[in-house]
């Protein structure tokens, strides 16, 4: 039965982690859920979470969290199940669906709880099939359309901001014939199931520019703490030793290198609004 939109509960998620992958031990450090319905507010929940870890130079270099600002925060399990409330029967609403996603199923398994199998709506994905932002990141997006994005790359203020872009589009959709769930949810190419823990999702910044074959300008740290600025030409990713590592040509030394992605502390693509962290979220 096809349900119209202004029926429909959306949870839109945001979740900051310690680095890129759960697969390689990264947790989460923050989550945050608004649940809205008709474009009304229904509820909101926001909580940092002790990860048992620390927490990534390039992690750090997008969220701004302290390891030490986590020693007395609870552990997933311990909000587990206010999360689980919130989320309920809604459709889940995030822009980068699969990377948040992946790090919810992972938090899952390990506190041995059911896994869950709501409908998911991916903005991300919405922006980059049906518009033409000359960047996809929720920052970018939100700047086109004139959203305030202070706060940025915090869960709480990310949730605000992806429901002010999902209204925007919601709005913009029905005046094109957008009327039900199931017509958004094709408009987005199908159903996205809720990834398992294990999946490596990267930064979609690094995945359009491989994916394109576009530059990157990265800011990198070197093991001995020694920052450098640098233009690179994606060539792969590969995985070693616990750790995912790009290698590409560096314009800069114009020869292929290696660069762990933990140790990146900013990336950026061609358009780009400004100089943001190396999101692992957005393009």
């Amino acid at each position: 039965m096809s349900r119209p939109l202004d029926e429909v509960a959306f949870t839109i998620l945001d979740i900051e982690t310690t680095g890129l992958s759960p697969h390689f031990g990264d947790r989460v450090c923050e989550i945050a859920l608004l649940r809205c319905q008709g474009g009304r507010e229904l509820g909101r929940f926001h909580s940092l979470v002790n990860p048992g870890r620390a927490i990534s130079p390039g992690a750090f270099a997008v969220n701004g969290i302290r390891d030490e600002e986590l020693i007395g925060a609870p552990a997933f399990g311990d909000v587990a199940p206010a999360v689980l409330d919130m989320l309920g029967d809604s459709v889940i609403v995030a822009h980068n669906a699969p990377f948040d996603l992946g790090f919810l199923a992972g938090e899952l398994e390990i506190c041995r709880l059911p896994f869950i199998d709501n409908m998911v709506i991916d903005t991300l994905t919405l922006a980059r099939r049906w518009y033409s932002f000359p960047s996809n990141s929720l920052q970018n997006v939100a700047y086109y359309l004139g959203i305030d994005t202070l706060g940025q790359h915090r869960a709480l203020a990310d949730v605000v901001t992806t429901k002010e872009v999902l209204d925007y589009f919601l709005a913009d959709l029905v005046e094109r014939g957008v009327s039900t769930l199931e017509d958004l949810t094709e408009l987005q190419g199908g159903r996205i199931r809720l990834p398992r823990g294990e999946m490596i999702v990267l930064p979609p910044h690094l995945e359009e520019a491989l994916r394109c074959e576009s530059e990157l300008e990265l800011r990198y740290v070197s093991a001995s703490g020694q920052e450098t600025q640098r233009i690179v030409s994606p060539l792969r990713v590969a995985a070693y030793a616990g750790h995912l590592y790009l290698i590409a040509m560096c314009h800069l030394r114009n020869e292929q290198r290696t660069f762990r992605l933990d140790r990146i502390v900013e990336m950026r693509s061609e358009g780009d609004s400004a100089a943001i962290g190396a999101s692992w979220r957005e393009p």
